[in-house]
């Protein structure tokens, strides 16, 4: 299980330094970087969540993942 963690862990910051790149990139990273997280968090809404009893807590854990994901580049999201 820690070794799982471990992995989990590098991916969310290859992810967060590749996001991160290309909102420097862009003209409006503030901006860029609000919708990417509010289409990720749809995703996340929209997605089928199979294999476990309470769907609804994997998809509230998704998306705390994802505030903290982004919560370093711009401020957490207030719902």
């Amino acid at each position: 299980m820690e070794e799982l963690n471990g992995r989990m862990i590098a991916c969310q910051l290859l992810l967060a330094g590749l996001i991160a790149r290309v909102a420097n990139d862009s003209k409006d990273p503030l901006r860029f970087l609000t919708d990417f997280r509010d289409e990720i968090r749809a995703v996340v809404n929209g997605i089928n969540i199979a294999g476990t009893k309470d769907s609804e807590r994997a998809r509230q854990v998704a998306k705390s993942t994802i505030d903290e994901l982004f919560s370093l580049m711009k401020p957490p999201s207030s719902d």
